[in-house]
């Protein structure tokens, strides 16, 4: 575990972590330039609701993109049963030539 001091919206903050030191920095600036942009761009609105609001359209993503996945999921799911059916269809298909093949073969002989 390494650890990092970030600085986001003027506060510092010593955090340790499993991940790349870059990746968290830049994390840090993410989160640190969203939260200026907002307090910059509405005088009348704190660091700490700015990053309440941050947060909020942080988790509206995560949230969106958790069930994206879900969705993605479901359709792999569908895409692989209807695979293993199309091989299922296939083989069956192939016997059935075989034995048409077969009984042409036979016919043929016969005559």
């Amino acid at each position: 575990m390494e650890k990092i001091k970030l600085t986001i919206a003027g506060g510092y903050y010593n955090i340790s972590t499993d991940d790349d030191l870059e990746y968290v920095a830049s994390l840090a600036d993410e989160l640190d330039k969203k939260i200026s942009s907002l307090v910059e761009s509405n005088g009348r609105i704190s660091v700490t609701q700015a990053a309440v609001l941050t947060a909020l359209e942080y988790a509206d993503q995560y949230k969106k993109s958790e069930r994206d996945c879900e969705n993605l999921r479901t359709q792999i799911q569908a895409y692989l049963e209807d695979a293993a059916r199309s091989r299922t269809d296939a083989e069956l298909a192939k016997r059935e030539v075989a034995s048409l093949t077969k009984e042409i073969e036979a016919l043929k002989k016969t005559k």
